[in-house]
């Protein structure tokens, strides 16, 4: 793994190389002070990420960054800022990946680089690493969702803090309030504000409300898609993913199979037919799905859950866990064929009549 780090990092130098060492990594380390510099390396050494300062002296981050993507697109691309840069860091989402903190922490980076290396290893398709670091208008990270897990998961916010975050943004809170009161969540009873909406969808059903609302509304890319049918269809694989696997990782399923799709929102992926195989050379949408959300950050056993739903036989893990959870709650929401060899194999070919009748129970409960 070649690591380039653009900016006024020396001082991080020694803490970064002794945690590398610490871990046992196989990485190569490269710092440049300014643009000039970074493009010099990157010409002459094949990088695999980039962590670049979004202003200093002789660095222009955005800029740099989207050079780096025009001429080298197969490169994950960080964003280095400061609390105070945050909200111009909104503007430049478009160049990078994904955001660091600065100064430069050996331990993000380093989680942020494996992370990248275990989607890599997942999906070792350089066709598919140059389509998506080519693609100009890459659905934005859900800030939103972000913003809401990180305040759901402060024991000191207030009750209050995830109804105020959602009504700060007009838009987003129309959105929730309007999904809140479709068939699906409200069982015909009206709700009018979204501090009524936080407490009777709760935490796990907001912030999947949420997610959906960004994710499924922020691509800019059509590929003739029904992305209201399609929002719909994948909260309701969601609810069922979640009742199908249970237990700790049932969120963790829930949110996978809310992703499933998202990969079909991508310009030139292939969307096969139900029982066909992908009819081309172009990457298959839950791949590149599945990257995408890896370059976000998301958990990585959401990440090879969305890869591997339509074949739940590749995934790495052993034993029916949320890739095989997605599987089923998808193809049972799709009307998609569910891959039962892969069920006899785990010796759970026997609770499928018992989940496609929960299946029919959800869907008649929303129509």
């Amino acid at each position: 793994m070649f690591v380039l780090i653009v900016g006024n990092t020396q001082d991080a130098r020694a803490d970064l190389e002794a945690a590398v060492a610490d871990f046992g990594l196989d990485w190569q380390i490269a710092l440049a002070s300014d643009d000039a510099a970074a493009m010099a390396i990157a010409a002459q050494q094949h990088v695999d990420v980039a962590a670049v300062d979004l202003r200093s002296p002789g660095i222009d981050g955005p800029a740099l960054l989207a050079a780096i993507r025009t001429r080298h697109p197969e490169v994950v691309r960080l964003l280095m800022l400061d609390d105070s840069q945050q909200d111009a860091a909104m503007a430049v989402m478009e160049s990078a990946h994904r955001l660091l903190n600065k100064p430069l922490r050996a331990d993000e980076l380093i989680d942020a680089v494996e992370s990248v290396g275990e989607l890599r290893e997942l999906l070792d398709s350089p066709h598919l690493k140059a389509l998506i670091g080519n693609i100009v208008e890459l659905p934005p990270a859900p800030s939103l969702y972000l913003k809401l897990t990180q305040v759901l998961n402060d024991a000191r916010a207030p009750a209050s803090a995830a109804a105020n975050l959602v009504a700060q943004d007009p838009v987003m809170a129309s959105k929730v309030l309007r999904l809140c009161n479709s068939a699906f969540f409200s069982g015909g009873r009206t709700v009018a504000d979204i501090r009524t909406a936080v407490v009777r969808l709760g935490q796990d059903n907001l912030r999947r409300l949420v997610l959906a609302s960004e994710v499924f509304n922020g691509s800019t890319s059509n590929n003739g898609i029904d992305r209201e049918a399609m929002q719909l269809r994948a909260l309701r694989a969601s609810q069922l993913a979640a009742r199908v696997l249970g237990g700790s990782s049932a969120e963790l399923a829930a949110t996978a199979a809310l992703l499933a799709d998202v990969g079909m929102l991508l310009p030139g992926v292939s969307v096969p037919k139900a029982g066909e195989t992908t009819p081309d050379d172009r990457p298959h949408y839950a791949e590149a799905g599945a990257y995408l959300l890896g370059l976000w950050g998301l958990p990585m056993p959401i990440v090879e859950a969305v890869a591997s739903h339509h074949q739940p036989g590749r995934s790495r893990s052993r034993g029916f866990w949320v890739g095989g959870a997605v599987h089923v709650a998808r193809a049972l929401v799709s009307g998609e064929a569910v891959d039962e060899d892969y069920l006899h194999s785990l010796g759970l070919h026997d609770r499928l009549p018992a989940w496609r009748q929960l299946a029919a129970d959800m869907a008649a409960a929303t129509t």
